[in-house]
């Protein structure tokens, strides 16, 4: 069939880090003038969609609107707002997470807020860990922006949210609520945006357990791209096998599949 909408991850898919990947930069551009339906989806916490889209004007020769970027931080501020607590939260993030909670009223808390939310955080220290620790164990919801242990960068895979949150998860014997890839939570609100069907959708990413492991557990079509987190050798082990795999996105048609 051919995908009415495409869900497209970022980092290791479109890009890696602050290195191009062409054939990705391609694709985008293809979809583009094919006029199909498309939607940044990303677990990344730490840029503002502005930012984003303002990167990918700059360095990557992709010029898209705001409307096709969709952040974990969005995803997680949208969470936040449907279960209608108190809007008093401790972010531990960078500018795109903190500016989405704090920018739509929320006021920040270190002693006893309605929620802690835990992203990728580069200025990371103890004094932070603890007032999140102590914030949980006083009882507020433990969310967690994504699951990835790593991020793809030019250097390798370096640290993500997920290791902050084991490290919390084990500090206060709390299990927190994932928003980003694979949860349903970010995927069904990524499927409104575009007003598709899950049936006519396929997610494209480079992390088997965030962008596939999402369109498999929810029921969309995958396609694997091995440019980011998941190498060629690891496909042959892999439980549920994506619908695609290709070595480059430029091996991609967009005729009937």
């Amino acid at each position: 069939m051919t995908y009415k909408a495409y869900i497209i991850d970022l980092d290791g898919t479109i890009y890696k880090g602050k290195n191009r990947i062409p054939e990705g930069e391609k694709f985008v551009h293809h979809l583009q003038e094919r006029q199909i339906p498309y939607l940044f989806l990303t677990n990344n916490t730490t840029r503002t969609p502005q930012m984003i889209k303002d990167m990918l004007s700059k360095q990557f020769n992709i010029n898209t609107g705001l409307e096709t970027i969709y952040t974990a931080s969005l995803a997680t501020l949208d969470y936040m707002n449907d279960l209608g607590k108190e809007k008093t939260a401790y972010v531990l993030g960078e500018e795109g997470l903190k500016s989405a909670i704090y920018g739509a009223g929320y006021i920040e808390d270190t002693k006893t807020p309605a929620y802690v939310v835990v992203g990728l955080d580069r200025t990371l220290d103890y004094d932070k860990l603890s007032i999140a620790t102590l914030a949980i164990l006083n009882g507020a919801t433990f969310i967690g922006t994504n699951p990835d242990l790593n991020i793809p960068t030019e250097k390798g895979l370096q640290p993500g949210a997920g290791a902050l949150l084991a490290f919390l998860e084990a500090a206060t014997r709390v299990k927190p609520t994932i928003i980003g890839k694979p949860e349903a939570i970010i995927i069904e609100k990524a499927l409104a945006i575009l007003d598709v069907d899950k049936k006519d959708a396929i997610v494209v990413g480079d992390n088997y357990k965030t962008d596939i492991r999402a369109a498999i557990d929810n029921g969309i079509a995958s396609l694997l791209v091995t440019t980011g987190f998941t190498k060629p050798e690891e496909i042959s082990s892999l439980p549920i096998k994506p619908d695609f795999v290709l070595n480059s996105l430029a091996e991609w048609s967009f005729d009937e599949k």
